[in-house]
């Protein structure tokens, strides 16, 4: 089947997942006192620290969030804050996107040749357009069409990749989605999406069964036949 648009994960698949480990959680982990004090009365941070509340009742909204982010969980208002957070550091140049050396040329190539280019993250939608709209390749974010994160459903559920199979008006079969996460990839294909895992070196990724293998994404371009960088 002819591929037309791609989907694609984040995290160990256009960046190293050291940067959002090793970078990007510690830095929101450092900021978030400081930007609760200054920002908490804010409504739309208000929000956030009344939706904490709710989900952790007799905590610190403070000390849940810290809790959430030692946990990686994936809590709204904590991907929420954190897109906060980051969006300050991506403004005032501290921080920048990191993408793998391939990545950038090939999103540009296969937008250009015509495909469809959307992302589907646990990061929340702005931490996504953040990470690419200040990466190290410059502003990414007109060659996609779409965003996804968790609030179209769990990344290890089918019914998430049937949601936006439809939202995307493309039959599932015609969307390729690439992911590090076999547990994801799996979801995928039960939807119907074409998948490939990639496995990048830098990042000690173990290869799973079940689905095609890429070591990068010109290795991509090669074996679904798409437009090379």
């Amino acid at each position: 089947m002819t591929i037309r648009a791609v989907l694609t994960d984040i995290e160990g698949t256009t960046t190293a997942i050291a940067f959002v480990k090793d970078t990007l959680f510690p830095f929101a982990a450092a900021a978030l006192p400081g930007f609760l004090a200054a920002h908490g009365a804010e409504p739309a941070v208000a929000v956030l620290l009344d939706e904490t509340r709710a989900q952790a009742p007799g905590q610190a909204p403070e000390a849940a969030l810290l809790g959430w982010m030692a946990a990686d969980a994936k809590v709204g208002p904590l991907k929420a804050l954190q897109g906060l957070i980051w969006e300050a550091g991506y403004l005032d140049g501290r921080l920048k996107g990191h993408l793998w050396p391939d990545v950038a040329a090939s999103l540009r190539a296969w937008a250009a040749g015509g495909l469809t280019l959307a992302v589907y993250s646990s990061g929340s939608v702005p931490a996504q357009k953040l990470l690419f709209g200040y990466s190290e390749a410059g502003d990414l974010t007109p060659l996609f069409s779409g965003y996804f994160d968790t609030r179209v459903g769990n990344k290890r559920e089918p019914a998430s990749y049937a949601a936006i199979a439809t939202a995307m008006a493309l039959p599932a079969g015609e969307i390729l989605f690439l992911s590090d996460v076999v547990e994801e990839l799996d979801a995928a294909a039960a939807s119907g999406l074409t998948t490939c895992q990639l496995v990048r070196a830098g990042d000690a990724t173990v290869a799973g069964t079940g689905h095609p293998v890429a070591a990068d994404f010109p290795a991509v371009a090669a074996q679904f036949a798409l437009p090379k960088a």
